[in-house]
């Protein structure tokens, strides 16, 4: 079997082919493994991570295969008070909730309960399938949000949770496809949250030590690096995938291990059905730069903060303590997320970092203005990414092309983060999809 993309969902793929008895050969346009999972060396051995980077309850997969990987995991620093920068003033305060005016946060919450119940309505499977989908995917996130939450400022923190979460503003999503999101993780909250939720935990020397372990794991032989698939030629006697080097593999079957809109970008001969490629072109990937301050020490932490702060003036919007387990040196973690990112990607790299310390500046004090290094990663411009964290759908996508996302066309299946129906769009579903492939390829084999 042929297998494309060398982050979770393809090495997973290959790891449960070949356990079954099974060859895969699997093909990565990078130099490297993960995908969108990345590690970066800030010094003495430690790592930042400029990709996907957290676990949370209920990821059961990805920390199953952590686990076996004798990969450990600690939790991300929450300690002390967060900031909230609102309406001009920081305030600080404990907990999820910040102190702001009673009467929003109760709007908030109510929203937040509809949204969750709405949730449970789109079945994981067929999105298009649930009662009201047709109408709910001609909304935007947006439209809803607006239409349902009473106060300005109530409306303001859901669109920025909005953004936190997909590198999107509401205005680019379908209604039914957050709704779908919402459920595939369990709740807006598990989304939102850092303790107990999808920001729970990391991983000790970095996500990407996952995938590069059970690359290692597979073999040299197994995982073929510096391989862009530019053409597969497909049909009842199989697949022939042609990469850069003069590469060919021939196999009985493939999988696509990448994200949507990259797969819509390889050559297929024959061409594949124009629902499938109408269906690639409708499911953009979210913009988002990961831009991180590293210092002496986390200071912060003196100052009895967490690291964790919000803004609505941005355009830094949600931070996080991204320190080493050890706590040395002290990394603060910024998003340049949708609009932002978009904007912040066409300033020069002085521009921008002078940006993101001004955030970080005016939220944690004037210790802030000088750190040691300066780490980003712009996904936007990755060949081989064009985007991050995961895809959306925009209105009217799930319900007129949803069919086309995971079904098999002869011999080509589809793997990866957005195509998993639990933790979609996390490295959680990235694992989920690959178990699910490796199962429709062996059962068709």
């Amino acid at each position: 079997m042929a297998i494309v993309g060398a982050g979770l969902a393809g090495l997973v793929t290959a790891r449960d082919v070949i356990a079954a008895g099974s060859s895969a050969v699997v093909l990565e346009a990078r130099d490297r493994f993960g995908g969108r999972v990345l590690n970066e060396q800030i010094g003495d051995g430690k790592v930042v991570e400029v990709g996907g980077q957290w676990i949370g309850p209920t990821q059961d997969r990805l920390a199953a295969l952590s686990s076996d990987l004798g990969i450990e995991t600690f939790p991300t620093h929450v300690h002390g008070e967060n900031v909230i920068e609102w309406r001009g003033e920081l305030r600080r305060y404990r907990g999820t909730i910040p102190r702001i005016n009673p009467a929003v946060l109760l709007d908030v919450e109510r929203a937040q309960r509809r949204i969750n119940r709405l949730s449970k309505k789109v079945p994981l499977d067929k999105p298009w399938m649930a009662p009201k989908a047709r109408r709910w995917d001609s909304l935007t996130a947006d439209t809803w949000i607006r239409r349902n939450v009473a106060t300005k400022a109530g409306r303001d923190l859901l669109q920025l949770g909005v953004e936190a979460v997909w590198a999107a503003q509401p205005e680019d999503i379908s209604f039914l496809h957050m709704l779908f999101y919402v459920h595939s993780a369990g709740s807006l909250q598990m989304l939102f949250d850092t303790e107990g939720g999808a920001q729970d935990s990391r991983f000790v020397g970095g996500s990407q030590s996952v995938p590069i372990a059970l690359a290692q794991r597979l073999g040299e032989d197994t995982v073929v690096t510096e391989a862009p698939v530019r053409r597969i030629e497909h049909g009842h006697e199989g697949v022939l995938v042609h990469a850069d080097g003069g590469v060919t593999v021939k196999a009985s079957r493939a999988v696509m291990a990448v994200a949507p809109a990259l797969a819509g970008r390889i050559v297929y001969d024959p061409p594949l059905p124009g629902y499938r490629d109408q269906l690639t072109q409708r499911v953009p990937l979210g913009t988002v730069a990961k831009c991180m301050a590293v210092y002496d020490e986390p200071f912060w932490r003196g100052q009895g903060l967490s690291g964790q702060a919000t803004s609505d003036t941005g355009p830094v919007k949600v931070t996080y303590d991204n320190s080493p387990p050890d706590g040395s040196p002290g990394v603060l973690l910024g998003f340049l997320e949708g609009r932002e990112a978009r904007q912040a990607g066409r300033l020069s790299a002085r521009e921008r970092q002078t940006v993101v310390i001004d955030c970080f500046t005016r939220l944690f004090g004037p210790r802030a203005a000088k750190p040691e290094r300066y780490v980003e990663r712009l996904w936007a411009e990755e060949e081989f990414s064009r985007g991050c964290y995961g895809a959306h759908l925009p209105t009217g996508a799930w319900t007129n092309y949803g069919e086309a996302l995971r079904a098999p066309i002869g011999p080509l299946h589809w793997a990866g983060a957005e195509i998993g129906q639990v933790w979609s769009g996390y490295m959680d579903g990235a694992v989920r999809s690959g178990e699910t492939a490796a199962s429709e390829v062996l059962a068709a084999l």
